[in-house]
């Protein structure tokens, strides 16, 4: 019977959840603010992790997003030492931090599509 999930999907998962719990629990560094761990890409060999960061911002929205990848990936050998000692593997990936905007777009796009229509409001 074949798995049902590779195994750059399963440690996609368990780096996904180490990184959130670390990144809220461990890392007191002011520039990186309040950031959500959205999702987790691994090379299909392990190598590399793109991690997509989502960012809570105050008034600076860009300004701080921008900064809070920054600091992010200033910090990552850090970081990535950390997870690697949460984690059963003999080799964690290297980690990349990228700005995940998905959830903007989502709400931009509600907005727009309750604009065009707002008769049909749920």
């Amino acid at each position: 019977m074949p798995r049902e999930f590779l195994r750059f999907q399963r440690v996609e998962r368990q780096l996904q959840r180490e990184l959130a719990e670390v990144l809220q629990r461990e890392i007191k560094d002011p520039e990186i603010g309040f950031v959500t761990v959205s999702d987790v890409e691994v090379t299909k060999d392990l190598a590399v992790a793109k991690v997509f960061i989502s960012v809570l911002t105050t008034s600076n929205g860009d300004e701080d997003k921008q900064l809070s990848i920054t600091a992010l990936n200033r910090a990552a050998n850090y970081i990535h030492g950390m997870v690697s000692k949460r984690m059963r593997m003999r080799m964690v990936p290297e980690l990349r931090f990228f700005l995940d905007e998905s959830i903007e777009q989502g709400i931009k796009m509600d907005a727009l599509l309750k604009a065009t229509n707002p008769d049909n409001e749920q």
